[in-house]
């Protein structure tokens, strides 16, 4: 595992809400065991933050669903990434994340996931 950080110049003209700040250095920093440097990037957790964002919308803030108390989050996204990869077949996939991994040897059904 490691990080990848990303150092932003400013840019005090250009302040604008939605336009990105330009990149003026990158350091990759490993974390945890012997990754391989050139592997490290955001885009893997990026897109799974995008997904549970996508996939449940009580991280956008924007509704009524979204949640004050810490059991409630945890519970939700626990629930929310096991339906994710041991119920949701993946188009890229064909196949659950975890039958992919050797985890599992079926699509689990939503009354194994609950039991």
């Amino acid at each position: 595992m490691g990080q990848h950080i990303k150092v932003y110049k400013a840019n005090p003209e250009a302040e604008r809400k939605y336009s990105p700040a330009e990149v003026s250095s990158t350091e990759v920093v490993p974390v945890c065991g012997n990754p391989n440097p050139a592997r490290i990037c955001t885009s893997i957790i990026e897109r799974s933050n995008l997904s549970l964002r996508m996939g449940q919308r009580r991280w956008t803030r924007l509704t009524n669903a979204f949640g004050r108390k810490w059991e409630n989050q945890w519970a939700a996204v626990t629930l929310w990434y096991t339906y994710y990869n041991f119920c949701r077949i993946h188009q890229s996939l064909r196949v659950t994340p975890a039958m992919e991994a050797g985890i599992a040897d079926h699509q689990w059904r939503i009354e194994e996931l609950l039991a």
